[in-house]
């Protein structure tokens, strides 16, 4: 007996060492993100070869579970992401971004002018980044200031807390899409379940923020001297009908592949074309193509002009690409060290919703390191390991992730200062506005999951 109890006690201080070691990684890494102001990717990749050696990890091991780590995450997630810019800057580069935010505010009318401006932006920010769709809006919103003698604030609230809430929560966005390839879900299932928390939680914190007092004495004009880019002539801009359909395909693409894997089984054969255009790389690779001709060459402009466009799109996201690679570094760190089963073990004992934990960890961190992209693959590296018997569904599971991760942006995030310059605003008004009702986002995307977890979904 006094055996058993001495090599008990032994297992739980090898344990509480690992846990204590993966704690450490993570102190240091927000350490060299936060106050030493290292780059995000060296500083993820310094702190997964500190931790594997300090578990006792073969030095020669150490690294070849950060190569692996680095290609198993990024497999198919590389070509999301990269055809996402690739459609996202078509979009903004053909005027298909502005004829589609110009025909929703015909279509609404002034009297639903912020409407107009969500809803605008939620289309442009599905396949957008939130930093190239909020540039893209900017000249929008500007024009729609001048034109109506609407405040800024007024005008362009709307549409900055949808374009939050669409990077924060759906994939093919980066964060959203390197938690599915994490965690094992299913990307379209995920996108559909974010479809219906994401639209719902922007209406309301639309609608709350239209009647919060001290929003309507924020007085903030467009900056003087600004450089926006270009406003497109009507001639210019292709149809509504070509741009919605460029920029909502791989959505429908991938929807429809997921309504169908539910009706009908997966070994018919035309349930394999299905899911192979309703894949996430391949739904967004046909809208590039599509967008390629009807964007661009059948509209006059000559194919180097299109790949010039393709191919600086891919470099705006090559800072995104290698923090995720690092992200799935550090995750396959804790796994081959054997601390993946530790970290399990522990938060299954602490008797927390697995959807409440995964959420708290990533708005932890994300309240810390301000990106969320960082914040996103640390927590999912540390969630991983419970996914398999949390009980509960691993799409969920990526969207409470993905929603702490978009929890409080402030001024360690750069969106926070992207917004406050576009916007004209002090800090204090910035924090005010920015900073609630990311707050707000958060606390809804983490309600909305459990209730449907609740629902059985």
């Amino acid at each position: 007996m006094y055996v058993e109890r001495r090599k008990t006690k032994e297992r739980e201080d090898v344990n509480f060492m690992s846990l204590a070691i993966v704690a450490l990684g993570v102190v240091a890494l927000l350490v060299m993100l936060v106050y030493l102001k290292f780059d995000a990717f060296i500083s993820l990749i310094l702190v997964s070869i500190g931790v594997g050696l300090l578990e006792g990890m073969d030095i020669s091991k150490v690294t070849v579970s950060v190569y692996n780590g680095i290609g198993g995450q990024l497999k198919s997630l590389i070509l999301v992401i990269a055809f996402g810019a690739m459609l996202g800057r078509l979009l903004s580069d053909s005027g298909a971004a502005q004829r589609i935010s110009t025909t929703m505010i015909k279509t609404f009318g002034m009297n639903n002018l912020q409407w107009a401006m969500m809803l605008t932006a939620f289309i442009i920010g599905v396949t957008m980044f939130f930093e190239a769709a909020l540039i893209v809006m900017i000249p929008i919103i500007y024009t729609v200031v001048i034109d109506t003698k609407k405040s800024l604030m007024y005008v362009g609230l709307p549409a900055v807390i949808a374009l939050s809430i669409t990077h924060g929560f759906l994939p093919p966005h980066p964060g959203p899409a390197a938690v599915c390839d994490a965690y094992g879900a299913l990307m379209g299932k995920t996108l559909l379940y974010g479809l219906v928390l994401a639209l719902p939680i922007a209406a309301f914190i639309t609608w709350l923020f239209k009647r919060l007092p001290y929003v309507e004495r924020i007085n903030c004009t467009i900056p003087e001297g600004m450089t926006t880019p270009k406003i497109f002539t009507d001639d210019e801009m292709p149809s509504f009908g070509v741009s919605i359909l460029c920029a909502l395909l791989p959505i429908f693409l991938m929807a429809i592949a997921t309504v169908f894997d539910l009706m009908f089984p997966k070994n018919l054969p035309f349930m394999k074309v299905i899911n192979f255009f309703g894949g996430a790389p391949i739904a967004l690779l046909c809208s590039v193509l599509l967008g390629s001709y009807l964007l661009g060459i059948r509209r006059g402009h000559t194919t180097e002009a299109v790949v010039k466009s393709l191919k600086d799109s891919v470099k705006s996201v090559a800072m995104i690409i290698l923090i995720i690679a690092a992200g799935g570094a550090f995750k396959q760190v804790i796994v081959d060290s054997g601390v993946a089963t530790v970290v399990k073990d522990t938060m299954q004992g602490l008797n927390v919703s697995p959807l409440i934990m995964a959420w708290s960890i990533a708005a932890a961190l994300r309240l810390s390191v301000g990106s969320a992209t960082v914040s996103v693959m640390t927590a999912s590296g540390l969630i991983a390991p419970i996914i398999p018997d949390c009980g509960v569904s691993v799409e969920l599971m990526v969207l409470a992730t993905a929603c702490g991760s978009a929890w409080t942006s402030h001024v360690n995030d750069a969106g926070f200062w992207l917004y406050k310059e576009y916007y004209n605003l002090s800090v204090i008004d910035a924090i005010k506005t920015r900073s609630v009702y990311t707050t707000i986002l958060g606390l809804m995307g983490l309600g909305g999951c459990m209730l449907l977890n609740a629902l059985g979904f």
